[in-house]
């Protein structure tokens, strides 16, 4: 058998022509090069990572944490002296002259010349040696200020997963409910078909049948109703995916059994212990605290004297001269250091200003700090109420659905047998839409607040 299987091989390959061959390779190349999302369901981790690596808003977030690294950079260069050079050319013409002589830094100029250029030549160097320690602070506040910024960063990039979860829920949320509409509406179809039979043979009335279209109609109303909002839930998802409206997408099927549904809910304090130490804004409010505090430090350092050192190195020629260029330079180099000391004595209330303002931020941000936590506690709580809630609304609407089904099932049987009139047909079938829908709801908005419980408590998101 191996050889068999060895010489069809061989056979095959002999029998691809050049033509054959190159097409075979510009497939093989075409599907390489479709991106592999295109080629299956997404499941909600491949969505999250795309939209991580991909969202705009997350995108951006980033590109200012490289801002503030190139701040930071800066901050700690401003420690160290500064160094330029400058250099000036100009060119004089008397056309006036008498011939009396020109002067230029107690210099005579050569009489028969009224044209004359010059040129300087600078270098200098300036720093300051102390501040009051403002540019040190400056320093920490430039960090603490990245810090924030990556903080803003991870706020940003769990949010995305939460609006993604929520949309993913609710997809798969439609598409269950357009199955029970699909159902339905066989079943409704179904009977309107009875009733046409029934009444052609006299036994139900045209208005009765009527009434069977209408709901037959009212199920297929359903299910395009449900297909234009599983439409619009996709395209919001694609949206923040940052996928144009050309891809195709849908998400993978997701089982889900009464097990995952049904899991044990952590309580809602320990999630809440746990979300405080973890969650990025609330360490962002906490750092505008920090940030608080140092620029109150920075401001009263506005009272310290300051202390700069500066030094200098300049030099010049002018061709209107007698003496040579050489002779000129070495003539009027010029070099010069000082030491600059600047004591505040009334600053017209800036200091004083800042410094209240900085104690006002700090307030302010403590006020901050209690709203993200309150904020935090609050949807903590609410996803506990719905996770334990929604688990016994599951179960009570699970038993309902399969009671209503059976009698819906059973109230179907009767009418077809002309036991049953149309009115109980159409009030079983509102009583078993509501049951299946109550199920539904309950099942997946338990999935969903469960889901976040866990992703609260700093663990991964997931159904």
């Amino acid at each position: 058998m191996l050889n068999l299987h060895q010489t069809k091989r061989e056979q095959t390959t002999d029998n691809i022509t050049p033509m054959n061959r190159k097409t075979l390779i510009i497939a093989i190349s075409t599907l390489l090069a479709t991106p592999i999302w295109s080629q299956q369901a997404w499941t909600l981790d491949q969505c999250i990572r795309h939209a991580l690596d991909n969202n705009v808003t997350v995108q951006k977030n980033r590109v200012q944490e490289q801002v503030g690294e190139e701040s930071l950079q800066q901050a700690k260069s401003s420690l160290w002296p500064t160094l330029s050079f400058s250099t000036s050319h100009g060119v004089s013409y008397r056309p006036l002259d008498d011939g009396s002589g020109i002067r230029v830094d107690s210099e005579v100029l050569t009489k028969s010349k009224k044209v004359s250029s010059n040129s300087s030549y600078n270098i200098g160097m300036n720093w300051t040696v102390w501040d009051g320690g403002v540019n040190y602070k400056q320093v920490e506040a430039q960090e603490l200020t990245n810090k924030q910024n990556k903080l803003t960063t991870q706020t940003s990039e769990l949010s995305i997963q939460e609006q993604i979860a929520q949309l993913y829920v609710e997809i798969l949320y439609t598409r269950e409910s357009i199955k029970v509409s699909e159902e339905l509406a066989s079943t409704a179809r179904q009977q309107y078909e009875r009733g046409e039979e029934m009444q052609r043979q006299g036994q139900m009335s045209k208005a009765d049948v009527v009434q069977l279209q209408a709901q037959w109609e009212s199920a297929k109303y359903d299910i395009v109703n449900n297909q234009t909002m599983l439409s619009n839930y996709k395209r919001q998802l694609k949206n923040l995916l940052q996928l144009d409206l050309n891809t195709e997408f849908d998400i993978a099927d997701t089982p889900l059994d009464d097990e995952a549904i049904m899991t044990p809910i952590p309580p809602a304090s320990t999630v809440y212990a746990e979300a405080l130490s973890t969650r990025p804004e609330i360490k962002n409010a906490q750092l505008n605290i920090e940030s608080a505090e140092l620029q109150y430090n920075i401001a009263r350092r506005g009272y310290y004297p300051t202390i700069g050192i500066s030094a200098g190195i300049s030099d010049s020629h002018n061709t209107g001269s007698d003496n040579t260029i050489a002779q000129q330079l070495k003539g009027n180099l010029n070099m010069s250091a000082s030491v600059n000391l600047s004591i505040p004595i009334w600053d017209a209330r800036k200091t004083k200003t800042a410094k209240s303002k900085a104690r006002l931020q700090k307030t302010n941000a403590e006020l901050e700090l209690q709203n993200q936590q309150n904020q935090l506690s609050s949807t903590i709580e609410q996803y506990w109420l719905n996770a334990t809630n929604g688990q016994q609304k599951y179960l009570t609407a699970k038993a309902k659905a399969t009671s209503q089904k059976t009698s819906y099932e059973l109230v179907g049987e009767q009418f077809n047998n002309g036991l049953k009139n149309v009115v109980d047909v159409l009030q079983s079938r509102d009583l078993i839409l509501t049951a299946e829908q109550d199920m539904l709801q309950s099942k997946y908005t338990t999935l969903y607040n469960i889901a976040l419980l866990r992703f609260y408590q700093g663990k991964e998101l997931k159904l």
